[in-house]
């Protein structure tokens, strides 16, 4: 029996292949499962015209069977089959598909989907066997032909017998290692738990004979006897183990919510049903079909980097990728889901995917609806969506602030914040449309808390007016106003470390006075207090508290505190300006005391200080020397 050589450099891209291309050794059941359902594509095709075939698609099958004492694997398709030719075409030469050639060949609009168009994915079998067999019968031939290899070195085709038309790819399995179990490819639970990930969607059933132990019934006219043990016999039974219909190519009006929420949590192992289900399909220069779910809640590791984003991709009901992450944006990455296509054009192992356009497509498409579904929600089911923004919200956030704020204009609307006037969550937009003729700015303060920061000395005067504040509680949201900028016409400014343009004209005249008769009050203060502030000065916004603390420009204090949170040696302060309340009878005890008592003088103005970082939140520099301040004072 003379050996042939593979051609077209087939020997170095064979070993290539079993070494490098696939990363995962167990979807070899994958791809020869593919090329079984190709296989009776081809014959159930040619069935819709030829009479002679005598089969309905109810006939076909793909069949598993296992020899463990021989360690063979066997897959076997009653479909097109190959003749020698084709054998030696197909096989002889990698990356020479017949099913690319037959697709070629199809009416386009033919109702046939064939898999497997590259002609490779067969050798992935050299990952887990030593020698592979295929035995393969033409439909309407009379002889059958046997094609053995042992890999790289070569093949054999040589004629044998095959009772029907179809293909059987046999498997020697390559003996255990202390690294590798390829043993437990010949058990039927691993085998089921492969179809069950990779292949549960493909259109015909995976049958395998499987055995199971099944209690003795009784013979009749036999009596049953108290004391007798239970006795189980084993038997044989036939298992299909693939569901063949994907939930997502049955029609929207078919299917009902509870079954939308089974496939869920099967899938992706959650407890709870998610809060939306998007289920829509595409045609036109990429026809695609989509289902997403957007969960209730986030995982526990959702904000860490061992969280996986990304979708199930499907070609023709073969899973290609586990977590497609190029199909999700990085603000979106909480939604789960399947996407499947017959468009994506997929390299050689069928794993990894090229980013070429038609991908691209499929994830601007999937990014607008997720966009359109999470509007709805905010429109038509508040409390529905104020549940998703408490999981995931602050990757809303996120999404806004990074790349240099290319998403914003998109996301924008999806935003909530606490209303400290109306007492609830809003939208940016929301504020804007309540605002008066005469408010001009958004007004928010940034802090640990919504009590903290309804205690700010600063929210009296914007309160007073009759404005609303937006409460920031997360670290993400200070970053947001400078990302932002505005709000249609209007800016966002923070009531704790900007000029809120609320004086009229009267009101800064009479500031200014103040200024000039506070001076050697202000003077003094800041020589007692030195390099821990930067500036003292008249405050516009106190009322009835005498002082307030607020940062120069350029960096808040809650900004300040997160970036000594994520770096410890991060040094740069946002700088201390100390404002005193000239209204306040502390502020004429203070200018007394520093003509009739100047050491007593500094004391105040050193407790003043203390009381200024108590109420910003900020850590005092010596608790021990501001309670014995205090406790001198009462003495």
């Amino acid at each position: 029996m003379e050996k042939k050589q593979f051609q077209a450099e087939s020997q170095r891209l064979l070993e290539l292949m079993i070494n490098s291309i696939y990363t995962n050794q167990e979807i070899f059941l994958r791809e020869l499962i593919s090329n079984a359902s190709d296989a009776i594509d081809k014959l159930a095709y040619q069935a819709l015209t030829d009479q002679s075939v005598g089969l309905s698609r109810s006939d076909f099958a793909i069949t598993l069977k296992t020899d463990e004492k021989y360690r063979l694997l066997t897959v076997s398709d009653n479909g097109i089959g190959m003749t020698q030719e084709e054998l030696e075409e197909n096989l002889g030469t990698i990356a020479k598909s017949g099913s690319l050639a037959f697709k070629k060949a199809l009416d386009k609009d033919a109702d046939v989907d064939i898999i497997g168009q590259f002609g490779v994915g067969f050798y992935a079998a050299f990952m887990v066997a030593e020698a592979v067999t295929v035995v393969s019968k033409k439909f309407g031939a009379s002889q059958a032909f046997m094609w053995q290899s042992s890999g790289a070195d070569g093949y054999t085709i040589t004629p044998c017998e095959r009772d029907c038309a179809g293909t059987d790819v046999i498997l020697k399995l390559k003996a255990d290692t202390e690294d590798e179990n390829y043993s437990r490819y010949l058990k039927s639970y691993e085998l089921r738990s492969l179809v069950k990930k990779y292949s549960d969607y493909i259109r015909y059933p995976i049958k395998m004979d499987v055995e199971r132990q099944k209690l003795k019934e009784q013979p009749e006219g036999e009596e049953k006897k108290d004391d007798a043990k239970p006795e189980y016999e084993t038997v044989v039974e036939t298992e299909t183990f693939n569901s063949m219909v994907p939930l997502w190519q049955r029609k929207k009006k078919d299917i009902q919510p509870e079954e939308y929420e089974q496939f869920y949590r099967d899938k992706f192992f959650d407890f709870e049903a998610p809060l939306s289900t998007i289920h829509f399909s595409v045609e036109g220069a990429v026809t695609f079909q989509a289902m997403l779910f957007i969960p209730s809640r986030a995982p526990y590791d959702f904000y860490t980097k061992d969280f996986k984003k990304g979708l199930k991709l499907y070609s023709s009901g073969v899973l290609i990728m586990d977590n497609c992450e190029d199909l999700l944006p990085e603000h979106f990455r909480f939604v789960r889901g399947v996407v499947d296509s017959q468009d994506l054009s997929l390299n050689i192992s069928r794993e990894m995917l090229q980013h070429d356009r038609q991908l691209k497509v499929i994830a601007n498409n999937l990014e607008k609806k997720i966009k359109a579904e999470l509007v709805r929600m905010l429109k038509d089911e508040r409390e529905k969506y104020e549940k998703f923004f408490a999981a995931f919200g602050r990757q809303i956030k996120y999404g806004i602030v990074s790349d240099y704020g290319t998403h914003k204009d998109f996301l924008q609307e999806l935003l909530l914040f606490w209303s400290s006037k109306e007492n609830k969550l809003v939208t940016l937009q929301e504020y804007v449309d309540a605002m008066g003729e005469d408010q001009k700015y958004i007004y928010y303060a940034a802090g640990e808390s919504r009590s903290r920061l309804s205690q700010l000395p600063q929210t009296e005067l914007v309160q007073e007016k009759g404005y609303d504040i937006l409460f920031f509680t997360e670290d993400v949201d200070e970053f947001i106003p400078q990302t932002l900028l505005k709000v249609g016409e209007k800016e966002l400014r923070n009531i704790a470390s900007e000029d809120l343009g609320l004086q009229t004209e009267e009101e800064k005249k009479e500031a200014e006075a103040a200024c000039e008769e506070a001076k050697a009050v202000l003077d003094f203060v800041k020589e007692t207090l030195g390099d821990k502030v930067r500036e003292v000065r008249v405050s516009k916004t106190l009322r009835s508290h005498p002082v307030c603390l607020v940062p120069e420009a350029g960096m808040s204090f809650e900004m300040e505190k997160y970036m000594k949170r994520v770096n410890p040696d991060f040094a740069y302060d946002a700088g201390r300006i100390l404002e005193l309340n000239t209204a306040h009878p502390v502020f004429q005890v203070l200018k007394e005391a520093m003509t009739g008592d100047k050491e007593k003088a500094e004391k105040y103005a050193r407790l003043l200080y203390a009381q200024a970082l108590l109420m910003a939140d900020l850590p005092l520099e010596n608790p021990t020397e501001y309670t014995d301040l205090v406790c001198g004072l009462m003495v």
